[in-house]
């Protein structure tokens, strides 16, 4: 029973780790996005060091897609086709200003329109995170298969033993 059990946490663990992959895989191609939408949140890795500080390169950010956001929250914003971590520092009735941690000056204004979704958590290094995830993966295949493998030789015994 505790290995039917065991199967089926396994099973079920791979099961949703490559469904999760497909579907964001699917929605980036279906929509055209640069993000996926998986129940309005989103992971994405910070390409540049702008906000330095706060959020480093390489590190991964947890966004919630919305719009409704206030001074000091640090957003995910497109502008000229490529997405933008900032902080925003002013609002007013149409415009936006941010400004990356790191950086001397302001951004040119933006509007709410341009707005991804703010970030709710950072997640250091995400590089390594993805490494561990690839090989935990890898790993709990692998050992499936020779679980499998070995009872399936269990079983081949048994019955010619029953012969």
């Amino acid at each position: 029973m505790a290995k039917k059990f065991l199967n089926f946490i396994i099973y079920g663990i791979i099961l949703v780790m490559i469904i999760l992959l497909l579907y964001t895989i699917i929605q980036r191609k279906v929509t055209g996005e640069k993000y996926s939408d998986l129940m309005g949140y989103t992971l994405l890795e910070v390409v540049t060091g702008s906000m330095s500080g706060t959020i480093e390169i390489g590190d991964g950010v947890l966004v919630k897609l919305t719009t409704d956001i206030n001074e000091n929250d640090i957003i995910v914003y497109e502008k000229e086709e490529n997405l933008i971590t900032h902080r925003v520092i002013e609002m007013n009735e149409n415009e936006l200003i941010t400004k990356g941690d790191a950086n001397n000056r302001e951004d040119e204004p933006i509007t709410k329109e341009n707005v991804i979704g703010k970030v709710i958590f950072v997640l250091p290094n995400i590089q390594v995170w993805k490494k561990i995830v690839i090989v935990s993966l890898i790993a709990l295949i692998c050992i499936f298969v020779i679980i499998q493998q070995k009872r399936s030789k269990n079983k081949n015994v048994l019955e010619e033993e029953e012969k």
